[in-house]
């Protein structure tokens, strides 16, 4: 979870969610797996707060809340231990002791719990501003005017294939609009080409950002291949 979540930029918090007032099993049972789980939460030296009467009715569990920017809770991720499957399927396994068998106890982990639901609370989380390494939409190619599509096409290709989402603007709108629109519609970089770049085998790159710094914003040039480096940079360092 420490790790999954960090990736996102995501905190979170932990519960102990014990036996409710309907549940299957004997209580000794109840109570050795709460011990268990809290022994876990203590050993894993993250605070946690007890949630009494919440676990599911076959078995105790964690639970998982991770905040947004907004500073929300939502509940993902949770572990539970189920002790009522094993029984009514009649599981079993050897032991270290020779000719005795012992019943498993199954745990159900689901880190990012819902799939759909935890892609909601990103796009939430982000605002729409995917992280570069997590972004659909990367990057986009801009030539400054038809004459220079062949060179957007082959910077296209070289980004493309080292595996990144690289779109080229096609349309016959200005330059400026062109810009505009990518940023609006959240290209983490803008790489603009025209006769300059064509000549010394450059892009200019701009940011989604620049929309909203004016002329405080980063605009720099440099070789496909040194943006490449800095793109793979970002994809690793998961930024």
């Amino acid at each position: 979870m420490s790790f999954v979540y960090g990736k996102f930029g995501f905190t979170f918090s932990l519960e102990l969610s014990t036996r409710p007032e309907k549940y299957l099993g004997e209580v000794q049972v109840w109570n050795k797996a709460e011990a268990d789980l809290k022994e876990a939460l203590e050993q894993f030296g993250h605070p946690w707060k007890l949630n009494e009467g919440d676990g599911a009715f076959y078995g105790p569990k964690i639970d998982i809340h991770i905040q947004d920017a907004l500073k929300r809770s939502h509940q993902c991720a949770t572990v539970q231990l189920d002790f009522q499957l094993p029984i009514r399927f009649n599981l079993e396994f050897s032991s270290e002791k020779e000719d005795q068998n012992v019943r498993p106890v199954i745990i159900h982990r689901a880190i990012f719990g819902s799939t759909e639901r935890f892609l909601a609370i990103l796009t939430e989380h982000t605002a729409g501003k995917w992280p570069f390494w997590l972004s659909p939409r990367q990057i986009v190619v801009i030539p400054v005017s038809e004459k220079f599509m062949k060179y957007a096409e082959q910077v296209h290709d070289k980004i493309h294939q080292k595996g990144f989402f690289v779109d080229i603007e096609k349309s016959d709108k200005t330059l400026q609009k062109k810009i505009r629109e990518a940023q609006l519609i959240q290209y983490n970089y803008l790489l603009v080409v025209g006769e300059k770049e064509e000549k010394e085998g450059q892009v200019c790159i701009r940011t989604r950002e620049e929309r909203d710094k004016g002329q405080d914003a980063k605009v720099w040039s440099c070789s496909v291949e040194e943006a490449i480096a800095t793109f793979e940079k970002l994809r690793d360092e998961y930024q």
